[in-house]
């Protein structure tokens, strides 16, 4: 059958129209490509560093994948919950060295066994919460101002009362001693709102979105980082975060 000559320019925009669609789906599916878990919330309980509170059986583990080749292979995983008056955090960590020494607060952790979290409230605001927390339970705070690559993290002010966090740590087939041969460590963690001051969509509502990510690393055999969400430099490439959903 032949096509009537008045019906091409109609065809032609029919197409044009077709790849914007396409088009548009491509640039969808390019936002959508962080991973997302939904936040349960539960009242508030005691932290112990082993997590036995009945409230951690309401939600599942998230895992943690090894972002680099190193042969030796551990699992980790985490879970998330949220109340009224702060989040809380579940780290169960395979090891088989504990490579940690350092005993104060506010430490390079990093260097040693550690775990951590960041938490970006506000996509519009370029500055999120980083915590950090080693085998023998001391801690890192600090808020960082991320402009484009260039950051600094900045220890919290009047860090007392309702504004600190409570954390607790433990180990499993060992002693907690430095270089002691275990099958695992716990880290357990609540941090309050109080002390995310002044980001954005703090405390979070049912329904509220902030970017995440969860992250490990174990000095077995080298620096072996862990990750919720893959990055590649630096732990602090914020975009490429994952999303916690509020329940």
């Amino acid at each position: 059958m032949k096509m009537r000559k008045n019906t091409w320019p109609g065809l032609l925009v029919f197409c044009l129209l077709l790849g914007v669609k396409n088009m548009n789906a491509g640039l969808l599916a390019a936002s959508s490509e962080h991973d997302s878990v939904t936040i349960k919330k539960c009242k508030d309980f005691k932290i112990t560093g082993y997590g036995v509170s009945e409230a951690w059986k309401e939600t599942g583990w998230i895992t943690l994948f090894q972002q680099d080749p190193n042969p030796l292979f551990y699992a980790t995983k985490v879970k998330v919950l949220y109340s009224e008056t702060g989040i809380y955090f579940l780290f169960d960590c395979e090891d088989k060295k504990l490579t940690s020494t350092m005993k104060a607060d506010d430490l390079n952790l990093w260097e040693e066994d550690v775990v951590e979290v960041f938490l970006w409230t506000d996509e519009n605001f370029p500055v999120y919460f980083e915590y950090e927390l080693s085998p023998f339970n001391f801690e890192l705070p600090i808020m960082v101002p991320n402009n484009k690559g260039k950051f600094l993290g900045w220890l919290p002010w009047h860090y007392n009362g309702d504004r600190r966090t409570q954390h607790a740590t433990s180990v499993a087939g060992g002693k907690k001693e430095s270089g002691g041969t275990i099958s695992g460590w716990i880290a357990e963690f609540f941090i309050p709102y109080k002390l995310l001051a002044p980001l954005n969509q703090v405390p979070p509502l049912s329904g509220t979105r902030w970017r995440a990510n969860m992250y490990r690393i174990d000095y077995d055999n080298g620096e072996v980082p862990f990750a919720w969400q893959k990055t590649d430099k630096s732990f602090h490439e914020y975009n490429k975060f994952g999303i916690f959903i509020f329940e």
